[in-house]
């Protein structure tokens, strides 16, 4: 439907036509096969990681998701008085019970090794899942639980600057990009898919969740002597009970760390800790009960995500060993040796000669040595430690912890390393080379 430049050097970034999950789910693997596919005949390569570079934005995909009747009607169109649109105040309703109820399925629901990296950072969202509103639906909701009226202001202008155009008013729900779940006019989209990740996972979550959040209101409705009096104070109850998952402010805040824990709501940074809400009995019940998955199919889900975040980290962490053992260290060392080489050349030239520059430059070299040298022996013991862990949790937390901590360690001295030495012997390209070399 459209594609465009993203963010960072080399990012784009393209939407594809909404159509129904199951089909949209199959176009979105197909999409990302034919862009690895195709992408050397131009010779490039295809970066599906969520955060292939440090301090760069990264991708991710923004899951626009909605529900219809089956002639195509949208149930989550508030229409142009949504404060009078009870159908739509009641499956709005359910969306965020459903998101309130079951953050832990929808946090999990996106947790990978590379989206760990990604989240909470360079425009994507925090890995606490709140929902983003707009002011107008916000204001309509505090109406409802305070049993009042809702007086709609008159929608803000844009200003265009060209008088020749006409007016446009500004978008009630103008998107809020920390927000994890957020409502845009006519559909949620969640933001926090990683872009390697398959859609299919994230939606049946939320398919899931949000039909029994529906199931709970109807069964109410049904059994209602007087409809319209049980609709109106059931919108209004679900409202109530479930306000803690609406934040419309800044998600990369500090402040909302503090407000989100006296809210009560989850912080799960990363994947282990939250694949293992996966196996509680609550969730275990209730993918049971819509005959989504059986038990024995989550608790083998649970185990093979678990097995490949251990496998993924495994593999990174060997690559990290080849690199710094047999390219960056001998880089060093070669560099070293030029600068002592020149220190004494330069003293053999002319005896009282300044060369507290080169020394300088050695020592830290050095320095440098020796920290790869520590930290590559630390994190090879710890992969030599996570082997001997056999059961899979366990396993997945090592790696998660010690081996993961071990790697952002030896990358750190890495990095400096790169800093003092001469980027014609470092052996990889530059970020410069990645991302702004054109050739």
């Amino acid at each position: 439907k459209t594609k465009h430049n993203e963010v960072a050097p080399g990012q784009h970034e393209l939407a594809c036509i909404y159509e129904s999950g199951n089909l949209a789910t199959d176009h979105n693997q197909i999409v990302m096969e034919t862009m690895k596919q195709i992408a050397p005949d131009f010779g490039l390569a295809c970066l599906l990681h969520e955060k292939p570079f440090a301090g760069v934005n990264g991708s991710g995909k923004h899951n626009n998701w909605s529900m219809s009747t089956s002639t195509g009607e949208n149930l989550l169109d508030p229409g142009k008085t949504p404060f009078e649109n009870a159908r739509f105040l009641l499956f709005l309703a359910a969306v965020i019970k459903a998101v309130d109820d079951h953050q832990d399925l929808l946090r999990l629901s996106v947790a990978t090794a590379g989206n760990d990296h990604r989240l909470g950072a360079n425009e994507a969202p925090p890995a606490i899942i709140s929902m983003f509103l707009g002011d107008e639906l916000t204001a309509i909701i505090d109406a409802i639980k305070a049993g009042k009226k809702y007086n709609a202001p008159d929608a803000e202008k844009m200003t265009i600057g060209v008088d020749a155009l006409p007016v446009f008013r500004k978008d009630a729900t103008d998107r809020n990009r920390t927000s994890p779940f957020a409502f845009t006019g006519n559909k949620f989209e969640f933001r926090m898919v990683g872009s390697a990740l398959s859609i299919s996972g994230p939606n049946f979550i939320l398919n899931t969740i949000v039909a029994d959040a529906i199931k709970e209101l109807a069964d109410k409705l049904e059994a209602a002597d007087d409809f319209n009096a049980t609709l109106d104070a059931l919108i209004k109850e679900t409202f109530e009970k479930h306000e803690r998952i609406i934040f419309n402010g800044d998600g990369y805040s500090d402040e909302w760390l503090v407000e989100a824990e006296k809210r009560g709501l989850l912080n799960l940074p990363n994947t282990v800790e939250a694949l293992e809400y996966f196996v509680k009995p609550e969730n275990i019940t209730l993918l049971d009960e819509h005959k989504v998955l059986s038990p024995i199919e989550v608790e083998s889900r649970e185990e093979l995500l678990l097995e490949n975040y251990s496998k993924i980290i495994h593999i990174e962490a060997l690559t990290m060993l080849d690199m710094a053992k047999r390219e960056i260290i001998p880089a060093v060392v070669k560099f070293s040796t030029e600068i002592a080489s020149a220190i004494i050349a330069k003293k053999a030239a002319i005896a009282d000669i300044d060369v507290s520059l080169e020394e300088d430059l050695l020592k830290k070299l050095a320095d440098a040595t020796a920290g790869l040298k520590t930290k590559v022996e630390a994190l090879d013991d710890a992969i030599v430690k996570a082997g001997d862990i056999d059961e899979t949790l366990t396993n997945a937390r090592f790696y998660g912890t010690e081996v993961f901590f071990s790697m952002q360690e030896l990358r750190a001295i890495a990095d400096e390393a790169e800093m003092i030495t001469d980027t014609k012997i470092w052996p990889f390209p530059t970020y410069a080379d990645l991302l702004y070399s054109v050739k």
